[in-house]
């Protein structure tokens, strides 16, 4: 077990903030993972895995455990679906090629989601249309605590948007090890209505789409709004979309008819956060080297040398200036280590 000191974890977040681990250590096995949660000489520890969905605002004076756990293997499967057990340390768009490459339909619309599948089932990660819930079977997790594994059935996880039970009555208790999915095999079912996957298919002269095509599809759209976070620091969608009430909605649509929306149910609607921020005069801002993204409002980026102090700051000016031109409030996807 190689526990080093003072490492800087700017290549293990995807904002690319340089904050400093006062201790680090990389798993590879659940056995190496016990046992490092038993040290008593490290008694903070703090977790990370791909780093995607973090916005990291100071040195960590803590152990810092890099979850690297790797392997994909199939749990069960018949003629029509097929359920597999992915590591938690196995990058997310990597797995949704593999199960391309292998005729398995489910996750094609999640195609080139930054970060790592263990932190998947946290942020209920979701995008055109799909969420990870509506693959999911389980996923096992050790207790930090006790260092025992226990498995969690999608009832048990909470799921809600962009949220789950390790947002919080679980949070901080719990490290997913590994996820289970179900996907199928064949008679696969499609979701093309949703943003510009139909009009990019179109474009393309495709009529009858494969789930790899709706993946091609998705990669094209996304690459052409999200910056790589590897070329210009950032954590993919910063804030997420609010959810109003009628009452709400009735207010600002009569004042924002040229506003974009989605019914939610009778009762709720769904406002992009995206199209708030670019109204409020912030897309393509830029704050020394924090800044809002030109293509992509929701966006936040890392110029190069900007802090994680310097991101938050810009975000709640965005929540401030938000809420005072359309009286909604929104949130941060991201999870913000203060």
């Amino acid at each position: 077990m190689n526990i080093q000191e003072n490492i800087s974890l700017k290549a293990y977040n995807t904002f690319g903030i340089d904050v400093k681990a006062r201790y680090f250590v990389e798993i590879t096995g659940l056995v190496q993972l016990q046992k490092v949660l038993e040290l008593k000489s490290y008694p903070k520890k703090f977790i990370i895995s791909g780093g995607s969905n973090m916005l990291l605002t100071k040195d960590i004076d803590a152990l810092v455990i890099h979850i690297n756990l790797k392997g994909i293997t199939i749990a069960e499967e018949n003629e029509d679906e097929v359920k597999i057990k992915v590591m938690a340390g196995e990058n997310w768009h990597g797995l949704v090629q593999w199960t391309l490459e292998k005729g398995y339909g489910g996750l094609e619309n999640l195609s080139l989601i930054p970060g790592n599948t263990g932190t998947a089932p946290i942020q209920n990660i979701g995008a055109y249309g799909v969420e990870l819930k509506d693959v999911f079977v389980s996923c096992t997790a050790m207790e930090i605590k006790t260092g025992e594994l226990v498995s969690f059935d999608n009832e048990a996880c909470k799921f809600g948007y962009r949220d789950s039970i390790f947002k919080n009555e679980a949070k901080g208790q719990y490290i997913i090890t590994s996820v289970h999915l179900k996907l199928t095999k064949k008679d696969h079912v499609l979701h093309t209505g949703y943003g510009a996957i139909e009009a990019e298919l179109k474009k393309n002269g495709i009529v009858y789409p494969t789930i790899r095509d709706i993946s091609d599809a998705v990669i094209t759209i996304r690459q052409s709004k999200l910056p790589d976070p590897a070329a210009l620091g950032n954590s993919g969608s910063f804030f997420k979309n609010p959810v109003i009430s009628k009452k709400a909605f009735e207010k600002f649509i009569k004042k924002h008819p040229e506003a974009p929306h989605y019914k939610v149910d009778e009762e709720e609607f769904k406002i992009p956060a995206g199209w708030l921020i670019e109204q409020a005069g912030f897309k393509g801002k830029r704050f020394g080297d924090a800044g809002v993204h030109e293509k992509q409002a929701l966006v936040l980026v890392n110029y190069g040398n900007a802090t994680g102090e310097d991101i938050l700051k810009l975000s709640q000016l965005i929540q401030k200036e938000v809420a005072q031109k359309f009286n909604i409030k929104i949130q941060p996807e991201v999870n913000i280590i203060k």
